[in-house]
């Protein structure tokens, strides 16, 4: 097949990402409840070998790499209409931080509002929480602000760009590790993800390399995990865990660079399959459906499971969690997702149906990636 057609897969795999992120949050976070407010841990915590599935289930690195390609075709658009840079820029922000900033407004009036009437200090505790998982959304928003830099770094350095950024991430995790500055770590934070965003930039080469490249991409940054976890320097786990001596996410190591090609290489792999199922009418339908919603799901997602708590509470005046969890509490995980799914309906509904001219017009710059290759 010839020519160029819309990425169904990108689509799919953009909108997974989130999704993927928000059943975990809903399904295998555990709260206790403690004087000073509610405390969350993980049940990789008290669990054997689980670590291995973050291998699988930590996407942000896929996310970012995914976000990268849609901007470069997105700047493409743009350009070809006579946008400039800086207002394609801060179109970009504006989208995505207006949003954001509503729901943090409106949880700090929630938070002052219990705390001074019912006299309940753990409630910033809750607002915290709640909106903790926009951390990411923060480093999204610095990489767009960044975005004039990693495209002149693209046309001038290209693959030098992604090889300086991962060799800056490696001297960061020395510098933190071996000589004891810890707050050089954080420089990762935009070292890594911005890693990530710029891999995106290659989207199209690496979809048309034969499909031997895909598996060697897998199983580089397989031996790389492997061999990065097993050194005894970095935790197993892509998420943080309780008693592990830090977290590989926060802030980010050299090891979300071997996850990142990992994941990249396992999608492609993945891709002929999956590019046949998503032509399916069915599928198609619910591909569209998830990238409608993803946005406004991840956004809503920890507000519709403190609601869903909240219910919890007043119904049955069950909150928290069994502590270490039991074989109940993990049959009951596939339940335990329909309470926040419930809860956060309605919130998208009010707040969250501004986004899907945003997204549709996203989703538009997505149209006419490379879909032809694997011959």
């Amino acid at each position: 097949m010839t020519g160029r057609q819309r990425d169904k897969y990108i689509d799919w795999l953009r909108a997974i990402s989130l999704v993927v992120v928000v059943v975990w949050h809903w399904a295998f976070t555990i709260l206790e409840w403690k004087p000073s407010g509610p405390e969350p841990t993980s049940p990789l915590g008290f669990t054997s070998g689980l670590w291995i599935l973050t291998w699988l289930l930590q996407v942000l690195p896929l996310f970012f790499y995914v976000g990268g390609h849609v901007h470069l075709l997105s700047w493409h658009r743009a350009k070809e209409r006579g946008v400039g840079i800086g207002a394609f820029v801060l179109r970009r922000i504006r989208a995505l931080a207006l949003p954001a900033l509503f729901l943090s407004g409106v949880w700090v009036v929630i938070g002052a509002m219990v705390t001074y009437t019912f006299e309940v200090d753990w409630m910033w505790r809750v607002v915290l929480l709640v909106l903790s998982p926009l951390w990411f959304l923060a480093v999204y928003l610095v990489l767009i602000a960044l975005l004039p830099v990693a495209l002149w770094l693209h046309r001038r350095y290209d693959v030098l760009a992604l090889i300086w950024l991962g060799g800056t991430a490696l001297v960061v995790d020395v510098l933190r590790f071996r000589y004891d500055l810890d707050w050089v770590g954080w420089l990762n934070m935009i070292v890594v993800w911005g890693l990530a965003h710029q891999a995106g930039f290659f989207y199209d080469r690496v979809v048309e390399l034969p499909r031997r490249y895909d598996a060697a991409l897998l199983w580089t940054g397989f031996f790389a995990l492997f061999g990065l976890v097993y050194s005894g320097i970095y935790p197993g786990s892509m998420v943080g865990v309780p008693g592990d001596k830090w977290s590989n996410m926060a802030p980010p190591t050299f090891v979300i660079v071997a996850l990142l090609l990992f994941q990249i290489g396992l999608v492609e792999v993945l891709r002929p399959a999956m590019e046949r199922v998503l032509e399916r009418p069915r599928w198609r339908r619910l591909n569209e459906f998830i990238n409608r919603y993803s946005l406004p799901l991840f956004l809503f997602h920890t507000t519709g499971m403190a609601i869903s708590l909240g219910l919890s509470w007043w119904l049955f005046g069950t909150l928290g969690d069994r502590i270490p969890p039991d074989l109940v509490w993990w049959l009951e995980r596939p339940l335990a997702v329909i309470g926040p799914l419930i809860c956060t309906a309605p919130v998208i509904y009010l707040f969250g149906r501004r986004r899907a001219p945003v997204r549709q017009t996203q989703d538009k710059a997505v149209g006419g990636s490379i879909s032809s290759r694997h011959g």
